[in-house]
């Protein structure tokens, strides 16, 4: 089986890319990247070290799409993931739209001329942030938790569930997002081709970028370690807010069953996939895990709001249980450690990954 990886050098598609050249499968891995995210270098010279062909192509281009080798699957792992972007002025709203979804449109184009099918991996940030930021929440143990026995439909004890509500507003980057899966599925209809849509939580682990917006628990295990400025950002200033989190290494058996499907209810192509309830953890519990490990770094405090940021995220991955008997393996501890131990060999990181 033939895999092609968009955006293979950055810090998810190299994770799947390892993962999947490590099996004894008959899989053969190739990838594709525009390389002008920092780090992307570093990843391409290890991959290419592994024995997977890199290509440097931009997604955004259909003529540099139409050149890549032929595939049996295509994994759509490259996008800007950040909720901010189109406007917090580092890219504009025609770059976010170019990248997420005319870059899947080309990746789509190609799956059909190619008779390949395509994985996407999408984001928890297609869930209708009005919702989320009314939801009724309790402070216990230092993070928010759900406060209300009478939870908003899609949303159980156990997390979001995929039919929570999708409504705008959730953000230019989850409207890319959101699009893209409408037009796979519209692709799978009208073409035959295979599609299927995992909405990740918070991909993490060592080697992510460190940047708040795109890689936060990176960023912050990074930038305690080196005594950088830090400062809870809304929700009253004390740092309560959670996200679930999931190392990128765990997708690769999800992937592997989906690739292996033949008959596939079409309600059933699209899935959450996160660390779920195990893995919730808010920056307060982010802070005293660094505190133990690197020793107390005094955190600031800003109550101030900012448009697009939700209080508190946790994906239900149970219909993925159901559906492909999967669940994360790899515990939000170990995922912590993991890049700790990288950022303590690699002291240039923040500089290298997240550029000012």
């Amino acid at each position: 089986m033939r895999i092609l990886i968009s955006g293979i050098c950055g810090f998810a598609g190299s994770a799947l890319a390892r993962g999947l050249v490590g099996l004894d499968r008959g899989i053969e891995i190739s990838g594709f990247d525009s390389l002008v995210r920092p780090g992307s270098e570093g990843n391409r010279a290890e991959l290419r070290r592994l024995g997977i062909r890199v290509v440097h192509a931009d997604a955004r281009s259909s003529s540099d799409v139409d050149s890549l080798p032929p595939a049996d699957w295509v994994i759509d792992a490259a996008a800007n993931p950040s909720v901010l972007a189109g406007v917090d002025g580092r890219s504009t709203s025609r770059q976010v739209i170019e990248h997420n979804l005319g870059g899947t449109v080309n990746l789509l184009e190609y799956a059909r001329s190619h008779k390949a099918g395509l994985v996407l991996l999408s984001t928890s940030r297609v869930y209708s942030i009005a919702p989320l930021s009314a939801l009724p929440l309790r402070v216990e143990g230092g993070a928010f938790r759900p406060g209300s026995p009478s939870l908003p439909e899609g949303i159980s004890p156990l997390g979001i569930g995929e039919s929570f509500s999708t409504a705008s507003p959730i953000s230019l980057y989850g409207a890319t997002k959101l699009s893209s899966e409408a037009l796979a599925l519209e692709y799978h209809h009208a073409y035959g081709v295979p599609v299927f849509v995992n909405r990740c939580g918070v991909l993490a682990g060592a080697g992510q970028f460190g940047r708040a917006d795109q890689g936060i628990f990176s960023f912050w295990i990074n930038s305690h370690l080196r005594r950088r400025p830090l400062s809870y950002l809304g929700f009253g200033g004390k740092g309560h807010q959670v996200r679930d989190c999931l190392h990128p290494s765990d997708l690769v058996p999800l992937l592997l069953a989906q690739m292996a499907a033949t008959k596939v209810d079409p309600d059933d192509r699209i899935v959450n996939v996160g660390g779920g309830l195990a893995s919730a953890t808010s920056l307060a519990n982010l802070t005293a895990w660094c505190d133990e490990r690197f020793g107390a770094h005094a955190v600031g405090s800003d109550p101030r709001e900012r448009a697009l940021d939700v209080p508190w995220i946790v994906l239900d991955s149970s219909k993925a249980a159901t559906l492909w008997n999967w669940k994360p393996r790899i515990a939000v501890e170990s995922i912590f450690e993991e890049i700790a131990a990288h950022a303590g060999t690699h002291p240039d990181w923040l500089e290298l990954s997240a550029p000012l």
